[in-house]
C-alpha cells in the first residue's frame, strides 16, 4: 500500500491522461458513425455493416465488463492500465492499416471494447484514490469531461480528418493519443494492491441503494436511446431542419453536455441526491417536451440541449453514488453500473426500433419520456416500512 499520496502535479499528471484515455476510448467507439459511408465504400461492405462495428462495440462492453472486472481485480492498476491502453494503442494501429480487411477491423474493435470494458470499471477507484475521500465527485467529474469531450470534438474532428484524408488516418492518430496516455499512467501512476486503499470499497456500502442506481441507469438510458438514436430522422421529419442545421443542433446537444458535467462535478460530493434527481427530472421534460413542441425549432434546440446536459450529467452521477454504495469493491460496482448503460443503449434503440413503425419518430421520444419517469420514480420513492413496529425498514433509495 503506498502511505504517501502522490506530489501534486504527478496526481494531476495521471488524472489528466485518465482523462485522455476516456476520451480516446469514447471516440474510438463512435468514430465509425461519422465515417460511414468512407467506410462502406472502401472496404466494400454496406452501412449496415459498418453500423455493427458501433453495434457489437456496445454490446461487448455490456457482455463482458462484470467478468472481466472479476478476473482482474487482483491485478495492480498500474500494470492493468498500462496493458489495457497498450491494446487500445495496437487495435487502433491495426485498424488503420491500409489494405485491412472488414474482419480484421471487426477483431480489432471487439478487442478495443473488451479494453473498455476493464477500463471503465477501473478509471475511476484509480483516479479517486489518488485524492482524499471526500473529493471523490470531484475527480469523478473531471474524468466526466474527458469522456464528454469525445462528442462535442473527438467524433467530430475525426470525422473532418477522415472527410479530407482518409478514413484511417483518425485511428492512427487515436492510437498516438493511446500511447501518450500509456506512457504517462505507466511512469507516474504508484504501484499499489489494487485492494489497498479508500477507493477501492463503497464509501457507505448499501447493497439496495446499488441495485436501485443500476436500475436508474437502466431505465434512463433506454428511455435516452429510444429517442435520440433516431434524432437526425427527428429533428429533418418533425423539425424540419436541414442537413447543416442538424449538424448545427447535435454540436449544441454535445456543448450542453460538455458544460453541464463540468460544471456539475465539483457539486457531486456536496449534493449527491440533487445532482442525480435532477438530470433525470430533465431528461423526462426534455423526451416528453420534444415529443409535444418538437415541430416548434427553437424549442426543439433548447430541448435537445437540455437532453444533452441531462444524459451526460445522470450517467456521471451514477458512477458518483456507485462508488458511495458499491456493496464489495468499486471496481466490480462499476463495472456492473457501465454494463446497465449500455444495456439501455441497446434496449433503447431496439424499443425504439420497434416502436417506429406504429408511432413514428416522434412517438419513440414519448415512449422514451415514459421510461425515464419509470427511472424517476425509482429513484425518488420513499422508504418502505415492514411491520408496525418499523423493524426491517428498507433503506432510502440510492442510499441518499
Amino acid at each position: 500500500m503506498v502511505s504517501v499520496r502522490p506530489a501534486p502535479w504527478r496526481r494531476a499528471a495521471v488524472v489528466a491522461a485518465l482523462m485522455l484515455a476516456a476520451f480516446t476510448f469514447n471516440t474510438t467507439e463512435n468514430l465509425p458513425v461519422g465515417l460511414l459511408a468512407l467506410m462502406a465504400d472502401d472496404l466494400r461492405v454496406s452501412l449496415t455493416a459498418v453500423g455493427a462495428l458501433v453495434t457489437g462495440y456496445g454490446l461487448t462492453v455490456a457482455v463482458a465488463s462484470l467478468p472481466l472486472a472479476h478476473l482482474t481485480r487482483s491485478v495492480p492498476r498500474r500494470y492493468l492500465l498500462t496493458a489495457i491502453l497498450g491494446l487500445l494503442a495496437l487495435a487502433s494501429w491495426v485498424s488503420a492499416l491500409g489494405g485491412v480487411s472488414y474482419g480484421v477491423l471487426l477483431a480489432a474493435r471487439v478487442a478495443t471494447a473488451l479494453g473498455q470494458a476493464v477500463f471503465w470499471s477501473v478509471m475511476g477507484p484509480v483516479a479517486v484514490g489518488l485524492f482524499p475521500p471526500e473529493r471523490r465527485g470531484r475527480v469523478i467529474g473531471l474524468l466526466s469531461v474527458g469522456g464528454s469531450l469525445a462528442t462535442v470534438a473527438g467524433v467530430p474532428a475525426g470525422t473532418w480528418l477522415g472527410g479530407h484524408t482518409d478514413w484511417r488516418t483518425p485511428f492512427a492518430l487515436l492510437g498516438v493519443l493511446a500511447l501518450l496516455s500509456l506512457v504517462t499512467v505507466g511512469i507516474l501512476l504508484p504501484s499499489s494492491r489494487p485492494q489497498d486503499g479508500h477507493s477501492a470499497y463503497g464509501a457507505a456500502p448499501d447493497r439496495r441503494g446499488f441495485r436501485v442506481v443500476l436500475a436508474v441507469t437502466v431505465l434512463s438510458v433506454t428511455g435516452a436511446f429510444a429517442g435520440f438514436t433516431y434524432i437526425v430522422a427527428f429533428l429533418t421529419e418533425v423539425g424540419g431542419f436541414g442537413g447543416d442545421a442538424v449538424g448545427a443542433v447535435l454540436l449544441a446537444f454535445g456543448g450542453a453536455a460538455l458544460a453541464a458535467v463540468t460544471v456539475t462535478g465539483p457539486l457531486l460530493d456536496r449534493h449527491p441526491r440533487a445532482t442525480l434527481t435532477v438530470p433525470v427530472a430533465a431528461q423526462a421534460v426534455a423526451l416528453i417536451g420534444l415529443w409535444a413542441t418538437g415541430h416548434v425549432p427553437a424549442a426543439t434546440i433548447a430541448l435537445i440541449m437540455v437532453l444533452g446536459a441531462s444524459v451526460a450529467t445522470a450517467f456521471m452521477a451514477t458512477q458518483s453514488r456507485v462508488l458511495q454504495v458499491a456493496p464489495g469493491r468499486t471496481e466490480t460496482a462499476l463495472a456492473a453500473n457501465s454494463a446497465a448503460y449500455n444495456l439501455g443503449i441497446a434496449a433503447g434503440a431496439l424499443l425504439g426500433g420497434a416502436l417506429l413503425p406504429a408511432v413514428g419518430v416522434r412517438g419513440t421520444f414519448l415512449a422514451g419520456g415514459l421510461f425515464t419517469v419509470a427511472a424517476l420514480m425509482v429513484l425518488t420513492s420513499p422508504p418502505r416500512v415492514r411491520g408496525s413496529t418499523g423493524i426491517g425498514r428498507w433503506r432510502a433509495n440510492a442510499g441518499l
